[in-house]
C-alpha cells in the first residue's frame, strides 16, 4: 500500500483512543462522533469501527473491513453489506455479563412481584405478601452464545435446572441439563417456568417463539427477553399475557425500539418493561474495544479476524 492505512472509529470514548492508535502504528486513526462526521474520508477508508448504512458503505470505495461495537448485528445487516465482499466482525461476548445479570434480575423481580413493593414504597404501605423463590425451578434458554452460557452458570448457582435451546442441540454447554433443537420449541417451553431470551435476531430465529410455543408453556410461567425483539411474535406474547397463558413477561429488547408510548406493554400489570438497557456498562463499551484492538492488531499483521459474521446466517 502506497499510503497509510485510514481507519475510522465511531462513537468511541476519549480514553480508549491512545490504545487503538498503539494497535496499528503508522496508521491514519481518525476518531469521529459518527459516519457523517467523517462523509469526506469515507471513499479512502480501509477499516470502520461503528454503524455504517447503505449509502456510506456505498461511497467507502476502499473498504475492506467493518467491526460493528454491538454484539448482534442485524442492524448492520442491510442488503448492500450482505452483498458486499467487505469483512464484518462485531463485539460478540461483550455483554454476556451484564445481559445475564439482567436476566436473574428479571426473574427475580416478577417471581417475588417487585413492582408491588415499589408501589407500596411509593404509598408508604407497608404490603407483605407471599412470594416465590427461583431455587427448584427451571429456566430455559434460547440461544447459548455468551449470555446464555453466562446466564446458565448463573442459573445454576441459584439452585435452577437449566435448560438450553440452539440451532446446534449437539453441542453441549457447562450447567445445562438438556439441549433442544428449534424443531422442539414446544417440548423446552412446556418444561421451563422461565423462557429466556438470549439469542441473536436472525431470519430463523426471527417469530421462533408464537402461538404454539406460548400455548406449550405453563400458566405460572414467565417469559423474558434481554437480546433483540422479534424472536417471539409480539401479537402471540400479548395474547398469552392477556388471555393468562402465561404469568408474565420481563422485557428489555422489544420489536420496535423505543417501545413506542402507545404500546400496550407498558400498561400490562403483569409485564416489566426495561429500555434495552441491560448491557449498558462502561465494562461492555471496553470489552468491545478490547475485541476491536484484537482484531486491529491482527489486520494490520495479515492474521486472521475475531468474531467474523456469517452474513447469512446472520451472526
Amino acid at each position: 500500500m502506497d499510503r497509510p492505512l485510514l481507519v475510522l472509529v465511531l462513537g468511541v470514548a476519549e480514553q480508549e483512543e491512545e490504545r487503538i492508535r498503539a494497535a496499528a502504528p503508522g496508521a491514519d486513526v481518525v476518531f469521529a462522533p459518527s459516519a457523517a462526521d467523517v462523509a469526506d474520508r469515507l471513499p479512502d477508508a480501509d477499516v470502520v469501527a461503528g454503524k455504517l448504512d447503505a449509502a456510506q458503505l456505498a461511497a467507502a470505495r476502499r473498504l475492506r473491513w467493518v467491526h460493528s461495537w454491538a454484539a448482534g448485528v442485524d442492524s448492520a445487516l442491510f442488503p448492500e453489506m450482505v452483498a458486499s465482499p467487505v469483512v464484518l466482525t462485531c463485539s460478540k461476548g461483550n455483554g454476556a455479563v451484564p445481559l445475564a445479570e439482567h436476566a436473574m434480575m428479571l426473574m427475580l423481580m416478577l417471581d417475588r412481584h417487585a413492582p408491588r413493593w415499589l408501589r407500596a414504597q411509593e404509598s408508604r404501605t407497608w404490603d407483605r405478601f407471599r412470594h416465590g423463590e427461583l431455587a427448584g425451578t427451571t429456566c430455559g434458554i434460547v440461544g447459548m452464545g455468551g449470555a446464555g452460557t453466562a446466564l446458565a452458570r448463573r442459573a445454576a448457582a441459584f439452585d435452577m435446572r437449566v435448560l438450553g435451546l440452539r440451532r446446534r442441540p449437539e453441542l453441549q454447554v457447562p450447567d445445562v441439563e438438556r439441549m433442544y433443537g428449534p424443531d422442539e420449541v414446544e417440548a423446552f417451553a412446556a418444561e421451563a417456568d422461565f423462557v429466556v431470551v438470549t439469542a441473536a435476531l436472525t431470519p430463523q430465529s426471527r417469530g421462533l417463539l408464537g402461538v404454539d410455543a406460548f400455548r406449550a408453556m405453563k400458566p405460572t410461567a414467565r417469559y423474558v427477553c434481554v437480546s433483540r425483539g422479534g424472536i417471539a411474535d409480539d401479537e402471540a406474547l400479548l395474547t398469552a399475557l392477556r388471555e393468562g397463558w402465561i404469568a408474565g413477561a420481563g422485557l428489555d429488547a422489544h420489536a420496535v425500539e423505543p417501545l413506542p408510548a402507545d404500546s400496550p406493554f407498558w400498561s400490562l400489570p403483569n409485564v416489566i418493561v426495561t429500555p434495552h438497557n441491560g448491557a449498558t456498562t462502561a465494562q461492555t463499551a471496553r470489552r468491545g474495544v478490547d475485541v476491536f484492538v484484537d482484531n486491529l492488531t491482527r489486520f494490520v499483521a495479515g492474521e486472521p479476524l475475531r468474531n467474523v459474521v456469517d452474513k447469512t446466517a446472520g451472526y
